[in-house]
């Protein structure tokens, strides 16, 4: 049975936790799930793709979006832009596909005030001890950098309550099996579906 809408599935937590990781196992997993691509202003890491991990902008194109209201979210994180361009979700949602938007807290709090019927699961690391192993791990960023991020996660996890779900990445296969269960039983709610069998009651 086709749905009327997609899910906008928004997944989000402190830099560093595995955002990136998770969400290429999902995509791997569920292929039906459409990944949206975001805009930055940060630099390429190693291995990173236009278009594939972002869309990297230069500060003045990224001004250029916002003014022009080209971005579903958009967010500063440590001296960077961060945004969702808007055309791509809107379209992929109506036509019945869910989204999945990989993206920072700032931004996630701004979906939710203009889709609150998204589904909103923040990756929980296993503690701040791991976290910052992980961002050290990475390799470019400076230890002042550093300290900045893990003050920046401190804030991020007390808004965890904003949350709909909240999800640990102590392992990216057992988060992203707990990801598709999420998915899974929010696709089955009532509210989504009940118009359609409603209809057929009619019929």
């Amino acid at each position: 049975m086709k749905r009327e809408k997609g899910l906008l599935i928004v997944l989000s937590g402190p830099s560093g936790v595995g955002k990136g990781t998770v969400c290429g196992a999902l995509r791997k997993h569920d292929t039906h799930i459409k990944y949206s691509v975001s805009a930055t202003t940060r630099k390429p890491r190693e291995g990173e793709a236009e278009g594939v991990n972002y869309f990297f902008k230069s500060h003045e194109e990224f001004q250029r979006m916002i003014r022009e209201n080209e971005l579903l979210e958009y967010a500063q994180y440590v001296d960077n832009f961060y945004g969702t361009p808007r055309n791509y979700v809107e379209e992929m949602i109506a036509s019945g596909r869910d989204v999945i938007l990989e993206i920072e807290v700032q931004g996630a709090l701004q979906v939710k005030e203009t889709f609150p019927e998204g589904v909103f699961i923040f990756l929980m690391p296993p503690s701040l001890k791991e976290l910052r192993s992980r961002i050290e791990g990475r390799g470019t960023e400076t230890k002042d950098l550093i300290d900045n991020r893990m003050t920046v996660a401190r804030d991020e996890i007390d808004l965890m309550d904003k949350y709909d779900y909240v999800v640990e990445n102590d392992e990216v296969e057992a988060a992203v099996e707990r990801i598709k269960s999420i998915v899974t039983a929010e696709n089955c709610k009532k509210e989504r579906l009940i118009h359609l069998y409603k209809e057929l009651v009619e019929e």
